[in-house]
Order: structure tokens, then C-alpha cells, then sequence
């Protein structure tokens, strides 16, 4: 049982786990979890985490097969500018290991902004706190849970 999982069942939200076998010497963590469980990479969602005007920290929650676009989520996020943070900075901002960084039940509550295509999809996953372990839940309930704000998070 991870923070993650604990967060979403204290929402009462419904969601479904799905476990995976990680493979240290596979590519980018998302991506991994797209072929191993088989669905579309569109909804399978990675979280990143970026600190914006160099003070404050956010996570960008959007799709595995898409990349960042700093410069919207620095809009967004209501600054000018957002950089990616260091991986140990953001290991111990959240709590979680790189591959494994759930939007859900981290250390610190970040400010969330969730890629807008996520509304495309019934259900989406994202990281449940660990490597191979993936949580299913609507759009809607992460949203909730998160207090998150849309954007278009995305590079064109």
C-alpha cells in the first residue's frame, strides 16, 4: 500500500491497480508502462516536477508519449518561467523514486495542472507511488483529489 493508493481510497474515488514487471534496462518509465500493460499512451499519464520563477515547486501530470511544454506550464502555473527540477529535489519533495512519482500522496502538497486531454479518456493512469504500479481512475476524481487546475501542458 503506497501514500498514493492510500490518498485515492480515502477519496472514495474508484479506481483499479495494475501491476506490471518493471525492467530496470527499459526506456522512459511511461512508455514502459504502456507496453507492459497495453494500452494507448495517450492514457497513460507521467508526472513531472518543475519549480517556476526558481521558487516554488508544481507537478505537470500529462501524457507519457508527450513532452512538456514549460513555457505553458509556467502560464499556467501563473509565472513567467519553469525549469525542470533536480530528480533528488524532487524525490524528496514528493517522496516517491523517479518512475514511481504519483500525483497523489506526496511528502508536500505542489500545486497540480493536469494536460487537458486527459478529459478525453473515461479513465486515465498514473503512477500509484511505485515502479510497475500504475492507478486507473477518472479524470474527474484525480482532478478532484489533486485540486488540480487544466491546462494545455503539451509541445505541439
Amino acid at each position: 500500500m503506497t501514500p498514493a493508493i492510500r490518498a485515492a481510497e480515502a477519496g472514495g474515488v474508484p479506481l483499479t491497480l495494475h501491476r506490471y514487471e518493471h525492467d530496470a534496462r527499459a526506456g522512459p518509465f511511461g512508455l514502459e508502462a504502456v507496453e507492459k500493460l497495453g494500452v494507448t499512451p495517450e492514457r497513460v499519464f507521467k508526472t513531472l516536477i518543475a519549480e517556476v520563477d526558481g521558487k516554488r515547486l508544481v507537478m505537470a501530470v500529462l501524457p507519457a508519449a508527450r513532452r512538456l511544454d514549460l513555457k505553458k506550464l509556467a502560464a499556467a502555473a501563473g509565472g513567467k518561467k519553469a525549469d525542470m527540477t533536480d530528480p533528488a529535489a524532487a524525490e524528496r519533495a514528493t517522496g516517491y523514486v523517479l518512475g514511481g512519482v504519483s500525483p497523489l500522496g506526496g511528502k508536500r502538497t505542489l500545486a497540480v495542472f493536469v494536460d487537458e486531454s486527459a478529459r478525453r479518456h473515461p479513465t486515465i493512469y498514473v503512477s500509484a507511488g511505485r515502479r510497475g504500479l500504475q492507478l486507473e481512475l477518472a479524470p474527474a476524481d484525480l482532478i478532484h483529489l489533486t485540486a488540480a487546475t487544466m491546462a494545455d501542458l503539451g509541445v505541439a
